[in-house]
């Protein structure tokens, strides 16, 4: 049939301008429908009687194959129009930079494809200033850092400079006393766990504070380890109500790494009641009615391990409260002009103070360790007790010894 219709193709076309007009068109439909009929595949009908199996159209795989390259159709057309808005977007940067706008150097596609989500050119132009100086603040910091390192190789090579011939042949002595020096701080450390005066480190408010204000203490932990380990008399610490596995433990042994099991000091889960008897022990804390007026060296002073920036006031007093503990604070008022801040000091600055008054028992020497910036200075104490013997000298009256006011008054 195909080979029918090919060979009278060309003889229909030739015929079909000289038949008439009402039956032109007959011929086209006719012509038309064989054609294709030539171009339709033909199916081959079911037939009983023959051997081969119908082959039946897999409709289901074909609706999947379907589906499948219009979904690929739509993705490549999402992909595309996204393409096109992220390369405006670079255009546009481009074109703001040579303009001398305030744009940053290095964009990442995060923050490429926020700005192209951005509503409006004015939160477009919001975004790029915080970018900018979002960027700039990083370059000030790299910079300042790099000045840094090298103002202190600058300052490595200048003593290296100035140092003679003779003290660079004593270089290996000054490291042999160093080493000495460590070696005597350890003594004392062994020292003083065994016969030195205890000092507890009260570890029960880390759910009291923040991260931030958890990993300040243990950093002032560290800075008061380190001034009782490089003291003449140190205290003995304790570390006490430290969970294992709480998030004190885990900082401090994240800091001090492998000498966490090599300090000498002592660190245990215990309450500081269940290690000493409570008329012995003194809780410090700036809440306390009693004032601290002498380092009493029988005793064993408490400091709680807790760092407050949103001013939590009475929390360690009540705690001593509950405990049944007597408490005390430092004498501030008494000898400094307070002028701002909060009376709360930090670890390293109490410790510090409590080794003074240990060692000295001047509280002018050991007040030295409060921050100037939070008094003005230190008060005359013979004058203000003057001052306060004057305030509280009884009235005397100004009527002689045998006048009527007298005699009435007796009465």
């Amino acid at each position: 049939m195909n080979v029918t219709v090919r060979f009278l193709r060309p003889f229909a076309r030739l015929m079909v301008p000289f038949t008439p007009h009402g039956k032109r068109r007959n011929l086209y439909s006719t012509i038309l429908q064989r054609y294709m009929s030539s171009k339709v595949p033909s199916l081959s009908c079911y037939n009983k009687d023959s051997k081969s199996p119908l082959k039946q159209l897999e409709l289901d795989g074909w609706k999947t194959t379907m589906k499948s390259s219009i979904q690929e159709d739509g993705v490549s057309v999402v992909s595309d129009k996204d393409e096109d808005t992220l390369t405006a977007t670079r255009e546009m940067i481009e074109m703001r930079r040579l303009l001398g706008a305030e744009v940053p150097e290095h964009i990442t596609e995060e923050e490429l494809k926020t700005l192209s989500e951005c509503p409006s050119k004015s939160a477009q132009k919001k975004y790029l200033r915080f970018l900018y100086s979002k960027e700039k603040m990083k370059k000030a910091k790299q910079l300042k850092k790099e000045m840094r390192a090298e103002a202190r190789e600058e300052a490595k090579k200048a003593k290296l400079l100035e140092t003679t011939t003779a003290e660079q042949q004593d270089f290996m002595f000054l490291r042999l006393w160093d080493r000495q020096i460590n070696i005597a701080m350890g003594w004392k450390g062994v020292q003083a766990m065994q016969f030195g005066q205890p000092l507890v480190f009260d570890m029960d408010y880390e759910n009291y504070m923040k991260r931030v204000e958890l990993q300040n203490a243990v950093s002032q932990l560290l800075e008061s380890e380190g001034w009782n380990r490089r003291d003449v008399d140190p205290f003995h610490i304790y570390f006490c109500n430290l969970k294992t596995e709480s998030a004190y433990h885990r900082e401090l042994v994240k800091r001090y790494s492998e000498k966490w099991d090599k300090l000498l000091l002592t660190a245990t889960e215990k309450s500081p009641i269940d290690l000493f008897p409570k008329d012995s022990i003194i809780y410090l804390t700036a809440d306390s009615p009693n004032i601290m007026t002498t380092f009493k060296h029988d005793k064993i002073y408490i400091i709680g391990s807790f760092v407050d920036k949103n001013a939590q006031t009475g929390i360690s007093l009540a705690k001593a409260k509950r405990l049944n503990l007597a408490t005390e604070r430092l004498p501030l008022d008494k000898y400094l002009q307070w002028d701002l801040g909060s009376k709360n000091l930090t670890l390293d600055q109490m410790i510090r103070i409590l080794l003074c008054m240990k060692n000295t028992g001047n509280w002018e020497e050991a007040l030295k360790f409060v921050p100037k910036r939070k008094h003005t200075g230190y008060l005359e104490i013979p004058q203000h007790s003057k001052v306060v013997s004057k305030l509280k000298k009884p009235m005397t009256s100004s009527f002689p010894k045998g006048s009527l006011n007298v005699r009435t008054r007796k009465r």
